[in-house]
């Protein structure tokens, strides 16, 4: 009875570590996964009552052009970063903006928003969508692509491309990584949740170094299916992904005309001889003036004779007449007429009757067929052209 006791006990204790081990993976699933419709509390004045210890500001410049729209929008600016304690001075001789904290400001991080929006207003962000980074989810990524690409056609061509036509690869990027893109001169600005500018800083560099961004795009609408099955949220999504190869990196193309290298030789070639060496050579050295002079001639002449009998048989090829085609076939004369299968032929073609046959043919009597015979002679007559 005491063993059997003791092994129910060992059993049961068994089993309480199994069931803590299970309960233990179980909560460690659950913490990897955030649940639905969940956001992060709000930073409140309750949180740093005392305010902040040192004053910090933050400036930045911007193009000429942008003078007149911030003139616009700036109580607009001024509103927004109020609601926030943060102050924003616009200066329009030194062409800078300018944000700094005050006594009243509890969140630290707002003025990292601060300069986060007046970075995106200079980088020609409309209002409406920078002021969208005072938010708390919110985060911006200003991706500078003036100096991946060397060559100014080719940066300027890859940059279209990233637009697409009338910016619809732009937008579907947007869509997508649930972010906004700007794309102005020598960078790109982007605005959204950071799961969304990671994906969108991964699409523009590849786009500028010359992989298109519809490969990426077509990954990314992949995702946004298999995230949506809860069963695959913790699975790996290799499989389900596309996997594009270079295609022109794997065959080389070979040239059409190749150069055979030479062996190498760590001796350097011959020197020519010179002229002096080859008269030398063939005696024509101690050859008088006159001599060489006639020599020399006499070759000439011979070169123009050779010229002018090339030129003479080039101008007779046009008077040769062409070689005329036989008329008449060549028939085998081993073949012979067979007479009796024609005469046939001729009989048949005597029985036939010329013309449609009657539609309701008479009975042939005695006086008809006179008359049928004188008729088919008139008829025959007519017809006839002779």
């Amino acid at each position: 009875m005491a063993s059997s006791t003791t092994g129910d006990v060992l059993s049961e204790a068994q089993t309480g570590k199994t069931s803590k081990k299970t309960k233990h993976q179980v909560d460690e699933s659950e913490l990897l996964t955030v649940p639905d419709g969940w956001k992060e509390a709000t930073f409140t004045k309750d949180d740093n009552p005392r305010g902040l210890l040192e004053e910090s500001s933050f400036a930045t410049l911007f193009p000429k052009y942008r003078e007149a729209y911030l003139k616009e929008c700036w109580p607009l600016v001024e509103k927004a970063l109020g609601d926030a304690h943060v102050k924003a001075t616009l200066d329009l001789i030194e062409g800078s903006i300018t944000v700094c904290t005050t006594k009243k400001t509890y969140d630290p991080y707002a003025i990292v928003r601060a300069r986060d929006l007046i970075k995106l207003l200079a980088r020609s962000v409309p209002f409406e969508q920078a002021v969208r980074i005072l938010q708390d989810d919110m985060a911006c990524d200003i991706i500078k692509i003036g100096t991946l690409v060397r060559n100014r056609e080719r940066f300027v061509k890859r940059r279209q491309r990233l637009i697409g036509p009338k910016g619809s690869t732009l937008k579907a990027l947007e869509l997508l990584t649930n972010c906004y893109v700007m794309v102005q001169g020598n960078t790109v600005s982007a605005l959204g949740p950071y799961n969304g500018l990671k994906e969108v800083r991964k699409v523009v560099m590849d786009t500028m170094k010359n992989i298109h961004p519809i490969y990426n795009i077509k990954t990314l609408m992949i995702k946004q299916e298999l995230f949506k099955d809860p069963d695959l949220r913790m699975q790996s999504w290799e499989r389900f992904l596309p996997k594009f190869r270079h295609r022109n990196l794997a065959k080389r193309r070979e040239p059409k005309k190749k150069s055979a290298k030479k062996e190498y030789t760590p001796f350097p070639p011959s020197q020519p001889e010179s002229t002096v060496d080859k008269e030398l050579a063939t005696g024509e050295f101690f050859l008088r003036e006159s001599v060489k002079k006639r020599k020399k001639m006499e070759e000439i002449k011979v070169k123009q004779a050779e010229a002018l009998t090339k030129k003479q048989e080039e101008r007779n090829k046009a008077f040769i007449p062409p070689k005329e085609k036989p008329l008449m076939k060549k028939t085998n004369k081993e073949s012979k007429l067979d007479i009796e299968a024609i005469k046939e032929k001729v009989k048949k073609a005597k029985t036939k009757k010329l013309g449609a046959p009657p539609v309701n043919p008479a009975p042939p009597t005695g006086s008809t067929v006179g008359k049928k015979k004188k008729s088919k002679t008139k008829a025959n007559h007519r017809l006839a052209p002779w």
